[in-house]
């Protein structure tokens, strides 16, 4: 993981980390709640019914569709592309909607999660027991996020539709660290930081 250069001209406060999944825990140790972080690489796109499908294989002791270590889900369910597209609008969905099957996911190997709001106290302590990370993206903005994903493709339960696993490929993914492995939350952060001011 390494700084991402300012561009000429952009203002000091704008700069960026970079990094690149599976992410090992050197890299989740990096993170701290508040960092701007650019990803590229591959990364999975799945939502409620696909976290429950997971869920419930691994309770069984049975392999998940894939290989979860080190990797990153974003809580997402494109829209279909428009001709010429790689995949229509991707703008994240609420994350306490996965708050119920996330430890699980996250005792399997899964090193970070992307979406929208708040999560459970549940789900902060397994961020810091399973060496994890949450991040956020800018809900409203799936149109312009979708333009950093540069391949979508179906790898498990296209029954489902929008709501199936995608492997997806992006490059410079903007989100923010929300809540890092040290117990450190953003959105209580936050609010302290703009009470003092």
């Amino acid at each position: 993981m390494v700084d991402y250069p300012r561009k000429k001209g952009q203002p000091r406060g704008m700069d960026f980390k970079r990094i690149t999944p599976p992410l090992t825990e050197e890299i989740v140790e990096g993170l701290r709640a508040g960092d701007k972080v650019f990803i590229s690489g591959t990364i999975y796109a799945a939502r409620d019914q696909a976290h429950k499908r997971m869920f419930e294989l691994i309770q069984k002791g049975e392999p998940l569709p894939f290989d979860i270590g080190g990797q990153i889900i974003y809580y997402v369910g494109p829209t279909p592309p428009r001709e010429g597209m790689v995949i229509g609008s991707a703008g994240p969905t609420t994350s306490s909607r996965m708050d119920e099957f996330t430890p699980a996911l996250l005792k399997a190997g899964l090193k970070a999660t992307i979406g929208k709001g708040a999560r459970s106290s549940e789900v902060k302590e397994a961020l810091k027991r399973f060496k994890a990370v949450y991040f956020v993206s800018v809900g409203g903005a799936g149109a312009l996020l979708s333009q950093r994903i540069k391949k979508a493709e179906v790898v498990a339960y296209p029954e489902l539709g929008t709501e199936a696993i995608r492997r997806l490929e992006v490059e410079d993914f903007p989100v923010i660290v929300a809540y890092d492995m040290y117990g450190g939350d953003l959105f209580k952060e936050g609010v302290e930081k703009y009470r003092k001011v």
